[in-house]
This record gives C-alpha cells, sequence and structure tokens, in this order.
C-alpha cells in the first residue's frame, strides 16, 4: 500500500534544506544556484518524461515521473509553496468538468 503522505514529508525535507549546505545537499545546491537552475531541471525532468512514455517502459516512466514530481516540489518551495497548496487546488477541481473549470479562470 502506498503513503499518501509522502508528498508532505518529501516537501517538508526540502523546505528544511533550503538553506543547507550546498556542498552537502543536492536541494539546498539547487537553491544555491537559483530558480533558473531549478526551473531547467524541471523542464529536463518533464522532457525525460514525455521520452519515457514515449518509449513505453512503465517502469521507466514512473521513475521519470517521480524526477519530475520532486524537482516541481522543490519549484514549490522556492516559491514558499507545498504540496499541500497543489492537492487544495486539485481537491477544488475534483468533479468539476475540465472544460468548465479552464472557463472559471478566465
Amino acid at each position: 500500500m502506498t503513503d499518501a503522505n509522502v508528498l508532505q514529508r518529501v516537501g517538508k525535507a526540502i523546505a528544511a534544506r533550503k538553506k543547507g549546505d550546498p556542498s552537502a545537499s543536492y536541494v539546498a545546491s539547487l537553491f544555491a544556484k537559483g530558480q533558473d537552475a531549478i526551473l531547467k531541471k524541471v523542464a529536463e525532468e518533464a522532457a525525460e518524461t514525455v521520452l519515457a512514455a514515449k518509449g513505453g517502459d512503465k517502469l521507466h516512466i514512473v521513475r521519470e515521473t517521480a524526477d519530475l514530481w520532486f524537482h516541481s516540489l522543490v519549484l514549490l518551495a522556492w516559491h514558499d509553496l507545498a504540496p499541500e497548496d497543489v492537492l487544495a487546488e486539485l481537491q477544488r477541481r475534483e468533479g468539476i468538468s475540465g472544460i468548465e473549470e479552464k472557463k472559471s479562470r478566465g
């Protein structure tokens, strides 16, 4: 069984490492490099996820998606946001047609 709270725990770990030693923490090293480095990693992981999906290897898709989600959590932390912020938005959208939800944004 999967633990649904893992996103929150990873988000908290990322937030705790934001100001850590860049030589001792991958997350701290990304924060030290700035937002552009984080954005580059998100884009890179998104592209790798797309390529994995095209290849059809399910384990590769899962691993690349995990990388994408992780780096997305780093990006959220850069902006002082947490996984709960995205989960709340997904909950708000639950049960709403995608077409209707998009219209509501103006």
